[in-house]
């Protein structure tokens, strides 16, 4: 069983009913955050609230933690808080080279953001390192530095966006795709979860608990195609039981390759049944 992480939802650390709301809601991560989402004069009130949630405990899913960055005033009491509050992860917002998730391989997952030319350029050297969970991208940061404007189908940063896929999935990582910011437009996110699947993300972050169903149904598994995987699966294993080296199944060739992704697409329907049921974590 693989644990899905079709959505990450971030929720602000200065928003108290938020962060308890966040509890109740289906997505398969939850990013508690003390960064962008909190203006300066607040950041206190924000990690006095992470702190508190995370101590609280009762979550069925995996609390991650957006401290602030590198250099930031609030850094070193924000790392520490997260890890003896016991949060499941960090996220470190503009990782923009290896040495700086080195340095920070603290004993739990860590989840870097590409959100710089930078970043991108060193993400594989950034995906190699460890105690890295996976890759987030953050879209906005992104196409700024790059001076891009706004496109409908993200034309200008395909390139970046694959870059961090690849990256990632070359050292066995999870990339995350970046959040949509437009919450009134659904047709626009679910476009965008399609792409993001087709790019190779396993999933998706979002920032509005009406983007977790749909994020969880792109980048999840359907019984249906549980059911046809556990049968490719079958005449495969028929197959080799029988001496052959490669199967046909439903008129297609069947070898080692399709069989190894039936088990990972079964794998993972059993993730999505577990967190599902809240047994996840």
């Amino acid at each position: 069983m693989l644990k899905p992480f079709r959505s990450m939802l971030y929720v602000p650390g200065d928003k108290p009913r938020a962060i308890e709301k966040a509890r109740t809601l289906a997505a398969d991560a939850v990013i508690l955050d003390l960064e962008d989402a909190v203006a300066p004069e607040h950041k206190a009130e924000a990690h006095a609230n992470v702190r508190a949630a995370l101590l609280a405990g009762g979550w069925r899913v995996p609390v991650l933690v957006r401290v602030n960055g590198l250099g930031t005033q609030w850094e070193h009491e924000d790392r520490e808080m997260a890890l003896l509050s016991g949060a499941s992860g960090l996220v470190l917002p503009k990782v923009e080279d290896a040495r700086a998730a080195q340095e920070l391989s603290l004993g739990r997952p860590l989840w870097a953001m590409i959100e710089t030319p930078l970043g991108v350029l060193n993400a594989p050297a950034i995906a190699a390192v460890p105690g890295v969970a996976g890759l987030l991208v953050g879209a906005n940061d992104l196409a700024r530095a790059l001076r891009t404007g706004p496109h409908p189908e993200r034309l200008p940063l395909l390139h970046a966006l694959s870059a961090v896929v690849l990256a990632a999935r070359a050292h066995g990582k999870l990339p995350l795709d970046a959040v949509f910011n437009d919450v009134r437009d659904p047709a626009g996110f679910a476009r965008e979860c399609e792409q993001g699947r087709a790019l190779g993300f396993a999933g998706k972050t979002v920032i509005h608990p009406d983007q977790i169903a749909p994020a969880n149904a792109a980048y999840g598994v359907t019984d249906e195609q549980a059911q046809q995987a556990r049968a490719l699966l079958d005449a495969w294993e028929e197959g080799r039981t029988a001496g052959k080296s490669v199967v046909t199944y439903d008129g297609s060739l069947v070898e080692q390759m399709h069989a190894d992704e039936a088990r990972e697409i079964l794998a993972l329907w059993a993730g999505n049944q577990d967190s599902a049921s809240g047994t996840g974590h």
